[in-house]
């Protein structure tokens, strides 16, 4: 569907919630809901969750969105460089080797 509309479609990293902005904008929501619900009855909340709803206009928007692009998205990939240098790269020998692990045993018991 979306690339009948010439659109890409950004995937996000699993488990990565920090780079998805709807999640501050969920966070700011339900701030609002919890310093407002006094009587905690379900008719109230819901109101309150609307209100929050209608607070969150495009400037709000924008500013989540540049939260993730400007600060946390950048810090990512400073870890995940930091990470890439710190790893030991694992190297597995697919061939025969000419010892086996029965004769390297061996050798161990024979000083």
């Amino acid at each position: 569907m979306a690339r009948n509309q010439n659109k890409i479609v950004l995937r996000l990293p699993p488990y990565h919630c920090e780079l998805n902005p709807i999640e501050l904008v969920w966070a700011k929501m339900k701030n609002y809901v919890a310093s407002k619900n006094t009587s905690f009855k379900f008719q109230d909340m819901k109101k309150l969750f609307a209100e929050s709803i209608e607070r969150i206009d495009a400037v709000k928007w924008q500013n989540c969105i540049n939260h993730v692009v400007e600060k946390v998205e950048p810090k990512m990939w400073q870890l995940d460089h930091i990470i890439d240098e710190q790893l030991d790269p694992i190297i597995v020998n697919l061939e025969n080797d000419s010892s086996s692990s029965s004769e390297s045993d061996n050798d161990d018991d024979n000083p």
